[in-house]
């Protein structure tokens, strides 16, 4: 059992389990009715997203300093009680069942999914 980081609007892999969007806002021009059908998620929860401004702040960070800075921000955003506990939830729910955490970026090593999975990974986690 495993939890894979995945890209949001890709193709699911064998046994990915279910598909938990992290992002602050669903795709758009899509009906909530197919978001699962056309590989967005199964379920939404933003509440592993970084907050607008810190997504602004992500989105321009141009260097590794500016990551590293957008980096520190969101993982002090994750540090509050109902967030540690969220991801005490996914670290412990993917050593019984597969299921998959994924946003929109293109690029992994610069957006906030890559800071989930080292978070998930200190919880104990099993990573895909």
């Amino acid at each position: 059992m495993t939890i894979r980081i995945v890209r949001l609007g890709s193709e699911r892999a064998r046994d990915e389990g279910l598909r938990i969007g992290t992002v602050r806002r669903p795709p758009r021009g899509v009906p909530k009715s197919e978001f699962a059908s056309r590989n967005w998620y199964d379920v939404w929860l933003p509440n592993l997203s970084p907050s607008a401004e810190l997504v602004k702040q992500a989105l321009a960070a141009d260097s590794d300093k500016a990551w590293a800075a957008f980096a520190t921000k969101f993982r002090k955003e994750l540090a509050a009680p109902e967030k540690r506990r969220l991801l005490d939830l996914l670290a412990a729910l993917s050593l019984h069942t597969n299921l998959s955490v994924g946003c929109y970026c293109e690029n992994e090593a610069r957006c906030h999914r890559s800071i989930l999975r080292e978070l998930l990974v200190e919880r104990g986690a099993r990573l895909a």
